[in-house]
């Protein structure tokens, strides 16, 4: 048992040599407004999404550019020697997950109290290569 595991955990780690992923965890923003800003740059092309990212004037929209700058790094840092305006890289997965709620208390009329869900988030995004198999 305890070696199909290992060989499991082997084969994981070979596919994420061949990703290239940034997470962003415990972002204080509820996860509703940022799929709004994630859905606009889901498919697109790194240089395209940087400039919608710059550009929008949603608060979440400033996390996301730092996210994909992160993940452009991390692919730079497994590609040393490639440039990025040749390597076609795109927004291949961009997905957001809720992450813990801070509760609090508001005071409501007659003694009676409201609560209060302060969400956060986390986000992962997978940046893919275009094969150039098409040429």
């Amino acid at each position: 048992m305890g070696s199909r595991k290992r060989l499991m955990a082997e084969q994981r780690k070979e596919a994420r040599k061949n990703q290239f992923f940034a997470k962003l965890n415990g972002c204080p923003t509820s996860p509703r407004k940022m799929r709004i800003v994630a859905d606009l740059v889901r498919g697109m092309e790194v240089e395209k999404a940087l400039q919608i990212l710059k550009f929008n004037p949603k608060e979440a929209s400033i996390n996301l550019e730092k996210l994909l700058l992160s993940a452009i790094a991390n692919w730079q840092a497994k590609n040393e020697d490639a440039a990025i305006e040749d390597a076609g890289l795109f927004v291949k997965e961009i997905y957001v997950d809720s992450a813990s709620m801070l509760k609090r208390l508001r005071p409501a009329p007659q003694g009676r109290a409201h609560r209060i869900r302060k969400r956060s988030n986390h986000v992962t995004l997978v940046l893919g290569v275009k094969s150039e198999s098409n040429s």
